[in-house]
């Protein structure tokens, strides 16, 4: 009796365990059915995946003097795309090009986007793209204050790129039914040179746009807001409306300045609204009364709210999922 137990007890072992092999080996070699619907199992996967130390580590490094403010053309930048690659890499988020560089000449210097994807689970709707992206250059070497000539760019636009980096890793590991491309820009502060090189070589392409997201200066938070980022060119699209229905929360909203100061135009999303005339907006949390280190030498990492950064990538997840699994274009421009 005790030998047939046994006999057993081994036999139903070994099934588990072959269980186990062949579960990993499928969680290896196919992709996760996409995240519709948000429970709570699924806002703490977010937690998990978004976490503050992993957030700290590329802002610190991005913003650091090593970069010597990534300037465009300079070997701090090229360091800087060197890490994105790495971060990419290690993320699971394939280059979308022969490598993750895109390449071009400004101003007799040599200029590079870094652009990866994440590949659409559904037949059809693969062939659909969003771009989130967010420029990774800054101003450089500036006048000295107080000994110090370095623009580190730690809110303009480090913070955006982190953002973007901890979104790639989210859907790598979550890969939506539509395909991502993760895109940072080089060259947005020379007149968006290297947005407006991407969206020409796509529009070549003649890939199926969907829409833009642009990520731009969120390290610090608004003060007196019912939502948590503006949206520029809030007015052109049903963008904020159908992205606070998705996410059952006020994420983005409107500011008076952006339009007054065109922000709508200043951005990276502007070249390819106006390459494919679709919605194509960027956020923020910068609202010219809540921070005054724009382009200065205190634009620092110790000058960053990681809690609200966190929250801010914490709260872009369950909108831009939605956006990238909605059987229908839904977000469309307005009609005038």
């Amino acid at each position: 009796m005790r030998k047939k137990t046994l006999t057993v007890f081994v036999t139903l072992v070994l099934l588990v365990l072959l269980g186990c092999k062949q579960t990993q080996k499928v969680s290896e070699n196919s992709n996760p059915e996409p995240i519709t619907e948000f429970d709570s199992s699924t806002q703490i996967a977010i937690e998990e995946a978004i976490t503050k130390d992993g957030i700290s580590s590329i802002l610190k490094y991005l913003s650091s003097d090593e970069l010597e403010g990534r300037k465009t053309g300079s070997e701090g930048i090229d360091k800087a795309a060197d890490y994105i690659q790495i971060i990419l890499r290690k993320s699971g988020v394939k280059p979308f090009f022969e490598t993750y560089r895109d390449s071009f000449q400004v101003k007799d210097m040599a200029g590079f986007n870094v652009v990866g994807l994440v590949e659409g689970t559904d037949s059809s709707l693969k062939d659909e793209y969003i771009i989130i992206g967010a420029h990774y250059d800054h101003v450089g070497i500036v006048e000295p204050v107080e000994g110090d000539s370095i623009a580190n760019g730690a809110n303009d636009n480090a913070a955006g790129t982190t953002a973007v980096l901890k979104l790639a890793a989210y859907f790598a590991e979550n890969p939506p039914k539509r395909s991502i491309l993760f895109t940072l820009f080089s060259a947005e502060e020379l007149g968006l040179v290297g947005a407006k090189h991407l969206a020409e070589r796509l529009e070549k392409e003649a890939i199926d746009l969907y829409v833009m997201f642009n990520i731009e200066m969120v390290g610090i938070p608004m003060m007196d807001k019912d939502y948590l980022v503006y949206l520029t060119g809030y007015e052109r699209s049903n963008f904020a409306e159908k992205f606070n229905e998705y996410s059952n929360n006020q994420v983005l909203g409107f500011l008076p300045q952006a339009k007054e100061y065109q922000l709508f135009k200043r951005s990276d999303n502007y070249p390819f609204f106006e390459r494919f005339n679709v919605p194509a907006q960027t956020i923020s949390s910068f609202d010219f009364t809540n921070y005054e280190y724009y382009h200065h030498v205190n634009d620092e990492f110790e000058e960053m709210d990681l809690d609200h950064l966190e929250n801010v990538i914490e709260s872009l997840i369950p909108g831009l999922t939605a956006m990238a699994n909605s059987p229908e274009k839904e977000i469309k421009m307005h009609t005038k």
